[in-house]
């Protein structure tokens, strides 16, 4: 069964086209122009709306009142509430749990993940993580890697372990880069007291992603640049940030585009209470209380996740932090994709590419999803 989309207003990495059309046969975009489109078995008027690739979040824990940690029910309610709002493919992330509750919640993401392709795999953010930098984790579940437990966590996972967040400064950690680079993960820098120095020999290493830059490591200071400044002058590395107001300035994050082009994925690092009011909710075994739409550890002032989805986060990187349209969604879309090594059939709307696409009103709220060629949302 063929569908095209037509009369859309395109948007991806390679700009924006009015009158533009797409055809779809089965999962696979096949054709693309402008004008009147070809003869298909469904045809959608868009109506001038938007028309972008679907949204990849390369780190989320939750939303719409269901957490990650709390298993397959949770994980595939959290799922179809992130489609609604335009993500058609995730990666689950995973907070520092006791050793055994990893690895079971590692072998069930990945036979979900046998069964849902829009499923990316898992994303552990812990235990590997600097104790002075632990966040919204729970300190007595932090560690020091060894060899026999990244093991463990790799064979849990199946060949499903698509990122791992560690703190380069650990013991162990360097030959911990080479242990799952070579299997295949992503390591991606985070919850670290690094130095720019420090930062740069991880990169040298192999580690390849930095966690939600400025959140959970040191800042930029003018005699001290930090992490961030390593990853933002190394072409190889690709850039975490979450964009909801709250976790970084709009400034901030425009400067970060401006430093770092094509290289940063919007994520939304959600937590069970994005998407619903203020309230009580647990991330992982800790007690989290979101109120004026900002979770933060009960008691603390520490933010624990975002209650953002990338939706939104889409219309605040245009009308707050005045990024191009273009720039915003290749942060969503092609970005990530590129950073799991799926830029060359995900990501943008075009002929070969997998049809995973977007269409949203002319104020940035998403009207309807398409995922490998079927409407879910």
């Amino acid at each position: 069964m063929s569908m095209l989309i037509e009369h859309a207003r395109k948007l991806d990495a390679h700009g924006e086209i009015d009158d533009f059309w797409m055809l779809v046969d089965g999962k696979i975009i096949v054709a693309t122009g402008t004008g009147p489109g070809p003869h298909a078995s469904t045809t959608v008027d868009a109506s001038g709306s938007w028309l972008t690739p679907g949204f990849m979040d390369l780190h989320c824990h939750g939303g719409g009142g269901h957490s990650f940690d709390d298993g397959i029910e949770s994980i595939t309610a959290g799922l179809r509430f992130h489609r609604a709002h335009g993500t058609t493919r995730s990666i689950v992330s995973l907070v520092a749990n006791p050793l055994n509750e990893i690895l079971a919640s590692l072998s069930l993401i990945a036979d979900m993940a046998t069964r849902d392709p829009l499923l990316l795999g898992s994303h552990m953010e812990g235990p590997f993580l600097s104790p002075k930098r632990a966040g919204a984790h729970n300190i007595q579940h932090l560690r020091n890697p060894t060899p026999v437990e990244v093991q463990q966590f790799l064979s849990a996972a199946r060949g499903t372990l698509r990122q791992i967040t560690l703190a380069p400064e650990l013991p162990g950690a360097f030959l911990t880069i080479d242990q799952f680079t070579e299997a295949g993960v992503v390591v991606s820098i985070g919850h670290t007291e690094s130095s720019e120095s420090l930062a740069r020999t991880a990169f040298d290493r192999g580690a390849r992603m930095l966690t939600h830059a400025f959140n959970a490591m040191p800042g930029i200071h003018h005699r001290a640049p930090g992490p961030v400044t390593a990853a933002a002058f190394d072409n190889r590395v690709i850039i975490e940030l979450i964009l909801d107001g709250h976790h970084v300035d709009p400034s901030v994050a425009a400067l970060l585009f401006a430093a770092a082009p094509g290289r940063i994925a919007i994520v939304t690092d959600a937590m069970a209470g994005a998407g619903l009011p203020d309230g009580d909710f647990t991330l992982g075994t800790l007690d989290v209380t979101v109120s004026g739409g900002i979770a933060r550890l009960c008691g603390t002032e520490t933010i624990a996740g975002s209650t953002v989805t990338q939706d939104v986060s889409l219309r605040l990187a245009i009308e707050e932090a005045h990024i191009s349209p273009a720039a915003a969604i290749e942060a969503l879309t092609l970005t990530p994709a590129r950073a799991l090594g799926m830029g060359r059939h995900h990501g943008l709307l075009a002929p070969g590419f997998t049809c995973d696409a977007v269409r949203l009103t002319p104020e940035w709220s998403v009207l309807d999803v398409w995922a490998e060629g079927q409407h879910v949302a």
